[in-house]
């Protein structure tokens, strides 16, 4: 009996050298991300709600921090992690009802997710900036 095995010509799993990237792909990895980065955001809210109770001087230093130019680029990045995965959300949530999930309305809700997050965020910028 011959116990050799001949090698196969496929590999033994997929890897990212196989896949070719498509809009529904690229959603579903910027949804996972946007979870991680609205954890890491919980942090952030966290420590300004710790400076309010801590006093005015701690609470001015954070709230200085924050408005900064790096700060406020933080909040905007925030801000569309917040609205991205929210949008991602209720999309979950209608297809876990049994509806759109057709492949060509499902690569149209991608691609519609990321310039709704975008527009959504900008609006909420410039409403917030408004009402300041």
């Amino acid at each position: 009996m011959n116990d050799t095995k001949t090698p196969s010509s496929r590999p033994l799993s997929p890897h990212l050298q196989v896949y070719r990237l498509i809009p529904t792909m690229v959603a579903s990895i910027v949804h996972r991300a946007t979870g991680m980065a609205l954890y890491f955001g919980m942090f952030l809210f966290a420590w300004w709600l710790f400076a309010a109770a801590t006093g005015a001087a701690y609470f001015d230093w954070v709230n200085g921090l924050f408005a900064s130019m790096l700060g406020r680029l933080v909040l905007l990045g925030f801000t569309w992690a917040l609205i991205h995965h929210l949008l991602g959300g209720v999309k979950h949530l209608v297809q876990d009802t049994g509806r759109a999930l057709e492949k060509h309305f499902t690569t149209r809700m991608a691609r519609l997710q990321f310039v709704a997050s975008i527009l959504l965020t900008l609006m909420v910028w410039i409403v917030a900036y408004w009402v300041r």
